[in-house]
């Protein structure tokens, strides 16, 4: 019974995703992947998070995670306010710990390294795991060239082979190349939102990373913007891993391959509570708590 009412109640949520999609799906429960997947990542990347805690001072904001982000797929976060999904997410580039008092410990793997091992860079571990942030945030004072050579210049201490070349690839890769090619030294800031926002994955994708996080990378922008970045996102997953935090059950649905379930518990910290296939997540959850969240029941 319930299975039956998850499918009726989702059917005009998840629509079809595809029988090439569906194939591509390894079938599993919950959080750890099965072997297959397993196999496959450590082969071609993406990353591995194990018994990952963090929080902030006394207060504990996520607690025992534990998944695996397969590579060149499109993983979404879902759960309701508070479930601590940013705060995961930033803890996959250590962006978390740059707030003050923030804590972190446990594994995450990148390539089978340990970007929380000792003596590891953290400004490394961010140039190859990128972030977009909920709200566009283009450097005001700069051209569009400039934000988008801003992360290279930095990283490379200045001058950049090639600078002219690599903007351009990281517009074009943004989807944007053909609306701002005669505005390249106009103010970043004079675009619209949704234009901005693909300036800062542009920004983004010029340090060339391997991982790219978004944080609700559409909330703020009009349903015309919001489809051009689930474009892009689906575009961008051939060559790069995406992890998405989302509000949003269409969005989950419509462009992510796996979904992971957090929801707050007794003691406030959000844990896992279900991952697996998209498609799997919204039609048939092992957990009721899943299909209650995303029926619309609570949250």
């Amino acid at each position: 019974m319930a299975t039956r009412t998850v499918e009726s109640a989702t059917a005009r949520v998840l629509g079809k995703l595809g029988e090439a999609r569906a194939r591509d799906l390894p079938a599993r429960g919950r959080a750890p992947a099965h072997a297959d997947a397993a196999v496959a990542a450590e082969a071609t990347g993406g990353m591995l998070i194990e018994d990952l805690v963090a929080g902030f001072g006394a207060f504990t904001a996520v607690a025992d995670i534990g998944l695996r982000i397969l590579p060149n797929k499109i993983t979404a976060i879902i759960g309701p306010s508070g479930s601590g999904k940013s705060t995961f997410l930033r803890c996959l580039n250590r962006m978390h710990e740059e707030v003050r008092g923030a804590w972190a410990r446990g594994t995450v793997l990148l390539w089978n390294e340990d970007i929380y091992a000792p003596g590891t860079d953290p400004v490394q571990v961010r140039r190859r795991v990128g972030m977009v942030f909920q709200k566009p945030n283009p450097f005001p004072t700069m051209s569009v060239f400039d934000n988008v050579a801003a992360g290279l210049r930095l990283s490379r201490f200045g001058r950049v082979r090639g600078l002219d070349e690599t903007v351009e690839r990281a517009l074009v890769r943004a989807a944007l190349w053909d609306e701002v090619k005669d505005k390249l030294h106009q103010s970043g800031a004079a675009l619209s939102g949704g234009q901005q926002q693909r300036l800062c994955i542009a920004r983004a994708l010029a340090v060339e990373p391997e991982v790219l996080l978004m944080d609700e990378p559409a909330s703020a922008l009009d349903p015309v913007a919001t489809l051009k970045i689930e474009e892009l996102m689906q575009e961008l997953a051939r060559d790069y891993t995406i992890v998405i935090v989302t509000h949003n059950m269409q969005q989950a649905a419509r462009v992510s391959d796996y979904t992971a379930f957090l929801m707050m518990g007794e003691d406030r910290a959000g844990r896992l509570v279900e991952f697996g296939p998209t498609d799997q997540v919204f039609t048939t959850p092992h957990d009721r708590r899943t299909e209650d969240y995303i029926t619309g029941r609570f949250g």
